[in-house]
């Protein structure tokens, strides 16, 4: 059989995959990664669990840290949903991913402009600013590798946009589970060394997705 006609041939035989069970693809690599991520959280020295953390789920200057986490992560798995199906619109995507950035630089710099001036460095550096952002990279690993094999078991098309989705996605969870030991909460802190945490697995995942996602 020529080469054209296999192609069609299969071309016309392959069922499309639904977009709800690319989206389930992305969620049960992040549940299988959570333990993964739970376990070197607990190797670390240093790490754990707040000790107050139900005070601080429950309502604190803290939660707009949570939920700034969680928004990124729901961001990033709409943008692996999008960028692991051939031809797919991005339409919405950069809305997605940057509104719960700009929300929280606009938290940062309110904060900031209101503070004094002697306080500026304090709200900006904290006291963890030299681990925050390697920490929340270190935890983000499981987390990589799930969304790197879930990505590569469908069709992205566009490697590096896709492994930069991989790699955002993995750098949420990564910050989701850090915050949930991170005693931070200031908004300034948050927005820089955090998304900093971020950006290192999205930029890795930018790198290496042409060749690890390649077919």
């Amino acid at each position: 059989m020529a080469t054209d006609a296999l192609i069609a041939r299969l071309a016309q035989d392959a069922a499309p995959v639904r977009p709800a069970a690319i989206g389930a693809r992305f969620a049960l690599a992040l549940v299988l990664a959570l333990p993964l991520t739970t376990i070197l959280m607990a190797a670390v020295p240093g790490f754990g669990l707040r000790p107050d953390l139900s005070a601080v789920l429950s309502g604190s200057p803290d939660l707009p840290k949570h939920l700034f986490t969680l928004a990124m992560l729901a961001a990033a798995w709409f943008a692996c949903t999008r960028l692991a199906r051939p031809g797919a619109s991005l339409r919405g995507v950069s809305g997605a991913v940057g509104l719960p950035v700009a929300a929280m630089l606009a938290l940062a710099v309110a904060a900031l402009v209101t503070a004094a001036p002697q306080a500026r460095a304090a709200l900006l550096l904290g006291e963890t600013w030299t681990s925050c952002a390697a920490s929340i990279a270190l935890l983000s690993l499981p987390a990589f590798a799930g969304a790197i094999v879930a990505m590569r078991g469908l069709a992205p098309t566009r490697l590096g946009l896709a492994g930069a989705a991989a790699g955002l996605f993995a750098g949420a969870a990564g910050a989701a589970v850090f915050a949930l030991h991170c005693t931070e909460a200031a908004a300034p802190f948050v927005a820089v060394w955090y998304l900093l945490g971020m950006a290192v697995p999205t930029a890795a995942g930018a790198l290496a997705g042409p060749r690890l996602l390649r077919w």
